[in-house]
């Protein structure tokens, strides 16, 4: 972007100079046959080039200012009755399994309860039958299931074309099968060649908002284009079937749900859509080894997959939260706010004023509404 925006104003100040070059000499030769004095031709000179350079700054402006995006409408899957299961009804079935140990159901009713899931939530299928069925087959019916049906929503409720979208953006950390679940979406609704497909695995509860901010990106560079963005899990394949007490935890957190948003870059959308995305801010931890390894698929001591939390994750994700709000605080804040900040911070370390107390400022004076991740009760503690 960096080298496009250097190659565009170089060509920009190539052309002014040959503009003003050519405009001075044809006035020149107009003046002299006009015998016009020089004091008035210098006037006339002055106020073209200023025009020149007026006319190459509001070029560069517009060619290179951020595009607005906008979140035209979004939607949420919400599977038939078939799949709903009550908590009693989770925990029968994992007993029926006769793989957890009966201290491992005890712990796993425990977590269910305190979890802050409601009553009942959706399943997939191939963990409702008897047995349970987790194979490839019934991963990607799961996978199909949630993606497709929260898309023909989506495209239901805004009466947009699939073929008038540019850029899809998929994520699903566990489940990433070939052909990918991007490329899916694109046989599925009959996409046109120069779509832009990208497919996002491995990247945890964060995935959602990293997509959101690969499609705004993606959004600043392709003018006049629109971005579906889909996030989701896939239950079947990635439940854990051992005794592990730090795997056993995603077992009762993570049920069957997506998500789809169609973002635009469009103008003539601007006045159907919801929201306009302003900031997006991303935080990378990874190079610290705790944050690296909070979240981690792996096997057991019986050789059995599933995912493993750390006691540090909740640390981390305080850590990560920390440092994500103090970048975002200068892009959102009142400067009244930034200001009152900015005060403490000079009097505790340039003034050495040691009794002034940090000032947290106040973001409910920039925010009406927070949107938290809902993985569980834990991370809302942590936030408060």
């Amino acid at each position: 972007m960096a080298n496009q925006t250097a190659v565009a104003t170089g060509l920009l100040q190539l052309l002014s100079d040959l503009e003003v070059a050519a405009v001075m000499t044809t006035m020149a030769g107009l003046v002299e046959a006009a015998g016009i004095g020089s004091y008035a031709f210098l006037d006339m000179s002055g106020a073209l080039i200023c025009l020149a350079l007026l006319t190459v700054t509001a070029t560069l402006y517009v060619a290179t200012r951020p595009r607005p995006v906008y979140l035209f409408d979004f939607a949420c899957l919400k599977p038939g009755d078939a799949h709903k299961c009550s908590r009693e009804a989770m925990i029968r079935l994992m007993g029926r399994t006769g793989l957890f140990t009966e201290d491992s159901l005890v712990f796993q009713r425990k977590i269910l309860e305190r979890s802050g899931l409601g009553p009942s939530a959706y399943v997939p299928s191939s963990l409702l039958s008897t047995p349970i069925n987790p194979c490839m087959a019934e991963a990607r019916k799961e996978a199909t299931q949630a993606v497709f049906g929260v898309v023909d929503e989506l495209l239901a409720k805004t009466g947009v074309d699939a073929r008038d979208v540019g850029v899809v953006v998929v994520n699903c950390s566990l489940f990433n099968p070939t052909p990918s679940l991007s490329a899916m979406l694109v046989n599925r609704y009959g996409m046109g060649e120069g779509v832009r497909t990208y497919s996002l695995g491995g990247m945890g509860c964060s995935a959602g908002l990293i997509a959101i901010d690969l499609a705004r990106q993606l959004l600043q560079v392709h003018p006049n284009t629109r971005a579906l963005v889909v996030s989701t899990e896939n239950m079947t394949l990635n439940g854990y079937l051992g005794n592990h007490r730090p795997m056993l935890v995603t077992n009762v957190l993570f049920r069957m749900g997506g998500a789809a948003i169609l973002l635009s870059n469009r103008a003539a959308d601007r006045r159907l859509s919801k929201y306009e995305l302003v900031h997006t801010v991303r935080t990378h931890k990874g190079a610290d080894d705790r944050s690296y390894g909070c979240v981690s698929q792996e096997e057991d001591e019986a050789g059995t997959v599933g995912v493993a939390l750390s006691r540090d994750l909740m640390a981390v994700a305080g850590e990560a939260l920390k440092t994500n709000i103090t970048t975002l605080g200068p892009l959102v804040l009142p400067i009244s706010e930034q200001l009152l900040f900015f005060a403490t911070l000079v009097a505790k370390r340039l003034l050495r004023m040691t009794k002034v107390k940090p000032y947290i400022p106040d973001f409910k004076k920039a925010f009406d509404h927070f949107c938290i991740h809902a993985g569980g009760r834990a991370v809302l503690d942590e936030l408060e």
